[in-house]
């Protein structure tokens, strides 16, 4: 077995009897550790790093639970407009249309003779201006403060300068009015009952396929009966406002002209025809309703379900 050899300056240390330590490897001067921390901007940049990530998991977290809060939502408007949709239709379509069965007959719109709608207009008829002849003295020239019309403007046909009527206002035509206010409320839930009709059968469209596609035509056919019925009932409401702006510009007339009969007997003839046209119209609702009830009773199954489960074994 080989010794391991042991330095010289240990053999000597070794004898002496005195105890040895081995010097350092590496003699050097000592080094103080350094804490060391990262600059105030790193700090916030963590921070804010930090809070974006936090915000952004919360807004992430809000916009899902919202987006499944506004599903559901959208969901039960569906239902809730699919049921009131057929409760309209097999329920209140019948009474809607014995109503205005019974409506047509009262008096206000049964046997009711034109006479009847006409009013006195509240414009007199001026006394008559006399001109002199030719041969007589030369006019007068009026005075400027002087409310008669001068005997030119009346010669060149320009009418009066109509500053305020000696009666006070012209009103509206009462016995139509009545009329207006019976009707307008019914054209108005004619349109809404359609509205609702045509989101009812939209949603009951199915997704688009090949094949199989009879009962989504009728689907489609019944809906363009509906927008129809929709845009004739938007245009009464139309039909009413032409009629007082028509009647307002010939009692306009009548007011410049008072001489004139046959714009006062323009007012009666426009007053004549909006009876018979609140009539027509009141009955064009009548007639919509029970066409609308008809067409979806008759092909409800179709409407309901166009496709049918057994459409394979037909092939």
């Amino acid at each position: 077995m080989t010794r391991a050899r042991v330095p010289r300056y240990r053999r000597d240390h070794i004898a002496q009897g005195q105890h040895f330590q081995q010097p350092p490897s590496h003699p050097g001067p000592s080094r103080t550790p350094i804490n060391r921390q990262p600059p105030p901007t790193a700090i916030k940049k963590t921070r804010r790093d930090a809070t974006m990530s936090e915000s952004t998991s919360t807004a992430t977290t809000s916009a899902a639970s919202s987006a499944e809060d506004n599903a559901r939502k959208v969901q039960q408007y569906k239902d809730n407009l699919i049921s009131r949709a057929e409760t309209l239709i097999t329920k209140e379509f019948p009474e809607r249309i014995v109503r205005l069965n019974a409506l047509l007959d009262t008096p206000q719109f049964s046997e009711r003779s034109f006479t009847d709608v006409y009013q006195e207009l509240n414009i007199p008829v001026p006394e008559p201006i006399l001109v002199e002849g030719e041969e007589g003295s030369e006019r007068k020239r009026p005075r400027l403060n002087s409310s008669t019309p001068s005997p030119a403007a009346a010669v060149d046909g320009n009418g009066t300068k109509v500053h305020a009527l000696p009666t006070g206002r012209v009103e509206c035509n009462k016995p139509i009015g009545e009329l207006v206010c019976i009707v307008k409320p019914i054209i108005r839930a004619l349109v809404e009952d359609s509205n609702l009709l045509k989101m009812w059968i939209s949603f009951m469209i199915p997704k688009i396929e090949d094949g199989n596609n009879f009962g989504v035509s009728i689907q489609e056919d019944t809906l363009a009966e509906i927008q129809s019925v929709e845009t004739e009932a938007a245009a009464f409401f139309d039909q009413i406002s032409r009629y007082f702006v028509s009647r307002a510009k010939v009692v306009s007339k009548v007011a410049k002209y008072p001489h004139i009969d046959d714009y006062r007997r323009a007012v009666a003839e426009l007053d004549e025809k909006e009876f018979l046209s609140l009539w027509l119209v009141l009955s064009e609702i009548r007639n919509r309703y029970c066409s609308l009830h008809d067409i979806v009773i008759k092909n409800m199954e179709k409407l309901k379900k166009p496709r049918s489960s057994n459409a394979d074994s037909l092939y």
